[in-house]
This record gives C-alpha cells, sequence and structure tokens, in this order.
C-alpha cells in the first residue's frame, strides 16, 4: 500500500510538472521513475497539439523519449532551454537537491545550467530537513583510489557502486565509475559539492546547490501537490 501511495504521488509530480510546459519549448528530460510519467502526460499533451523538442539527459531518457515519440535534440544543436524536469533522491528547504541515484548527475548538471528553468518532480519521502543521502560521485576509473582517499580524508566513507545485472562497478554513459559516499553529516552542502567536484578526476558529485534560483520542486503526495520555489 505504501509503494501504491508512493507511486501516486509520483505520477502527480510528474504530471503536474508535464503540464509546465509551454507551445514550442525546449525541454530537458530527466533520468528516472517520476519523469517517466512526465513524459506520459507530454505524450498526451503532443496528441493534443502541443509541440516541444526533448534534450535528454542519459541513454535511458533518450530510449524512453524516443518510445514515445517525442522528437529529440542535444545540446550540440541547442545550449538554450526553457525547461528541464528532473528527479532527486532528496531535497532540503532550501531546494538544494542530491541527486545521482541513476548515475546521471554529470549529464544532468549540464542540462541544469542550460535551462532557464528546473522543476524537480519527488514523492513527499524526498523532502528532507537535513541531507542524508550518500552522495554520489562520478570518478574517471583511474582517479578512483585518489578520489576515494581524499573522500576518506573529508570525513566521507566512500564505496564504489556495483553493478546490479553486471559484474563489477557501474559504468556511467560517460565511461567511469560511480563512488557513493556517505558523510555523519552534511551541513555545509555548498562546501562539500565545491570541495569534491573540484578534485582532480570528478566530473560531477550529486550534490545540486548552485540551481535553487531557478528551482520549483513539485511534490507528490497522498493529498495532492504542492510546490517549493525560491521567493524573489
Amino acid at each position: 500500500m505504501a509503494e501504491q501511495t508512493q507511486d501516486g504521488g509520483k505520477r502527480r509530480a510528474g504530471r503536474y510538472a508535464a503540464d509546465l510546459v509551454e507551445e514550442g519549448m525546449m525541454v530537458g528530460l530527466g533520468t528516472g521513475s517520476t519523469v517517466l510519467y512526465a513524459m506520459e502526460r507530454l505524450v498526451e499533451r503532443m496528441d493534443e497539439g502541443l509541440s516541444l523538442c526533448g534534450v535528454p539527459t542519459s541513454y535511458q531518457a533518450e530510449l524512453r523519449a524516443r518510445a514515445f515519440g517525442i522528437p529529440q535534440t542535444s545540446l550540440a544543436d541547442c545550449c538554450e532551454l526553457d525547461i528541464a524536469i528532473d528527479g532527486a533522491d532528496q531535497v532540503d528547504r532550501s531546494l538544494r537537491l542530491i541527486k545521482g541515484r541513476g548515475a546521471a548527475q554529470t549529464r544532468e548538471r549540464c542540462i541544469a545550467e542550460a535551462a532557464r528553468r528546473l522543476v524537480i518532480v519527488v514523492d513527499e519521502r524526498k523532502l528532507i530537513g537535513t541531507f542524508s543521502a550518500p552522495v554520489p560521485v562520478e570518478v574517471l576509473p583511474f582517479a578512483v583510489p585518489l578520489v576515494a582517499s581524499r573522500l576518506t580524508g573529508m570525513g566521507g566513507s566512500p564505496v564504489i557502486r556495483e553493478g546490479v545485472a553486471k559484474d563489477g562497478p557501474v559504468i556511467t554513459d560517460n565511461g567511469n565509475w560511480v563512488i557513493d559516499c556517505t558523510f555523519p553529516s552534511i551541513d555545509d552542502p555548498e562546501a562539500l559539492e565545491t570541495a569534491i567536484n573540484t578534485l582532480p578526476g570528478v566530473l560531477s558529485c550529486g550534490l545540486f546547490c548552485e540551481f535553487a534560483g531557478k528551482t520549483t520542486v513539485v511534490i507528490g503526495g497522498k493529498k495532492g501537490i504542492r510546490t517549493l520555489h525560491t521567493e524573489m
């Protein structure tokens, strides 16, 4: 029953986000289960006459968009997007995020940077007071031992993410490895994000703090939808 309630919240949030897309928009398409519901709603709206073009954040998003018949392009042809719809592992009250459970945080960060508006769709379990989820870190395979050592020095407990349907480490769409790093506490997410992202060999970590000013969080729950955004 709880799982059905969570799926219901995700579905409501995803469909709400899709209804924010306007005619002719360039849309960043995130990775994960919640964005799937947004894509389903976008297809319904396309059948009603809506025109849009999507820029996927991963091979998964690309394959889903192709299966749905959503037109696609890439950052090579369009590096200014109107809106990006994506999920998150955790969201705090300052609209900072932990992302990367799908190992796509580097491309998701690129799409978030390109978008004028970032819409994050989550169920109500993802809204938290203090970050507690592991921070995913995409790392060049060559640099994994070095980065793991430095993360340990920051007080973290790094673990190489292992594949589920394959032996060995998870390989990202960019050909790199993922380290999941748990910290006893994350008191200053911005400082930790900067410290991790500037380590040699790191492409991107899952802390997203720099986009709060253009972020809207859509939270789906038992009683419907609520939204959070930065007051201007």
